[in-house]
């Protein structure tokens, strides 16, 4: 019995996560979208109030709204009149106290990630870490430049993202040797599952799993994974 319950935990479990996190998702949208009606309705006539209060009732108003600026404001900076626009909002949070350094962190941050022409986790790769001897799998984040890159010598190096498990968004940041890191051909996607399942979903077409052996003091493998010390 307590087999099908384990069974029926994994089938439903992924599920139930999805569906809390889009719940979730859609609750922080709503949730500002709600805070917007309140103050337009403190800034508009009281004769609009209560159409403005209507809205607040219609189920997914808030995720069709966001969607539709996103898309608008994404067609709007496409031109150069655009552009100019955006360069002129950066300038102007770029001179408020505070706020400057949060948007431009997150800015850099985003450009690099999402932008079409970087190649911030656009590669998968294996490097030893914590030390010599020990794998993980890294994301290739770019090249380090500047006086970095004068100080690491002629040499070359790439900038590296060490994901923790079960958790990706934390980790750590690594400059290494070209030539210490081993290319994997498995997509940036199949890496974060292997990561996030802590090896246990294996990537893509790796389909070959050898069991896992132990060896005795001479350096022989024992098949079924026991110790052939004396005694």
């Amino acid at each position: 019995m307590k087999k099908y319950i384990i069974t029926g935990l994994l089938v439903w479990l992924p599920l139930a996560i999805t569906i809390w996190v889009l719940l979730w998702v859609l609750g922080v949208i709503n949730g500002v979208f709600t805070s917007l009606l309140a103050a337009s309705q403190a800034l508009l006539p009281a004769s609009m109030a209560q159409n403005i209060d209507d809205l607040r009732h219609v189920p997914g108003l808030g995720l069709l709204i966001l969607v539709g600026g996103m898309a608008l404001t994404g067609m709007f900076v496409a031109n150069i009149f655009g552009q100019w626009w955006l360069k002129q909002w950066d300038r102007l949070l770029s001179n408020i106290p505070i706020v400057k350094s949060i948007y431009s962190s997150v800015k850099q941050v985003s450009d690099t990630l999402f932008s079409s022409s970087g190649n911030a986790f656009r590669e998968a790769v294996l490097v030893q870490y914590p030390h010599q001897g020990s794998w993980t799998i890294a994301f290739v984040t770019g090249k380090p430049s500047g006086e970095v890159a004068h100080a690491l010598g002629e040499e070359e190096h790439v900038s590296l993202y060490v994901p923790t498990t079960p958790n990706p968004t934390s980790g750590f940041f690594l400059m290494m040797p070209r030539s210490s890191v081993r290319p994997l051909k498995m997509s940036v996607d199949a890496a974060l599952k292997h990561i996030i399942s802590m090896g246990v979903v294996a990537p893509e077409g790796d389909h070959h799993v050898q069991p896992f052996e132990t060896r005795n003091p001479q350096g022989s493998a024992d098949p079924k994974g026991r110790s052939n010390l004396p005694g």
